[in-house]
């Protein structure tokens, strides 16, 4: 009535890709392994996270969490890494546009921008 099952095909690889820019991916998405492992770590499910990025496959998102789970001090330390680069290149666009006073600034600029009523 049920025929055995065959364990024998290979195992499926971890659908991550590093572009260019050294960002990893998952699968042919544009959504970051930071993203998903972030979801995760705030309590998301799988399935919760594929409802919030819509792009992704269920089956990519438990590969991507096993592999999470499996390699947790190589991929923390990649995330403490991203963070840090972030973090450094915040640091340099707010010493070029400092956020001090910007809803100040951006009111003046809009108030500069209507035409006077007459």
């Amino acid at each position: 009535m049920f025929s055995k099952m065959d364990f024998s095909h290979p195992v499926s690889k971890v659908p991550l890709k590093t572009d260019s820019k050294g960002v990893v991916r998952v699968g042919e998405t544009r959504v970051t392994l930071d993203s998903v492992i972030g979801a995760f770590k705030n309590g998301a499910t799988s399935e919760e996270i594929v409802l919030q990025y819509p792009a992704l496959e269920l089956s990519d998102v438990y590969a991507v969490i096993s592999f999470y789970l499996k390699n947790q001090a190589a991929v923390e330390q990649h995330l403490a890494q991203q963070n840090t680069e972030a973090a450094n290149i915040r640091q340099k666009i707010e010493a070029k546009f400092p956020p001090t006073d910007i809803r100040q600034r951006l009111l003046k600029r809009r108030a500069s921008q209507q035409p006077a009523n007459s």
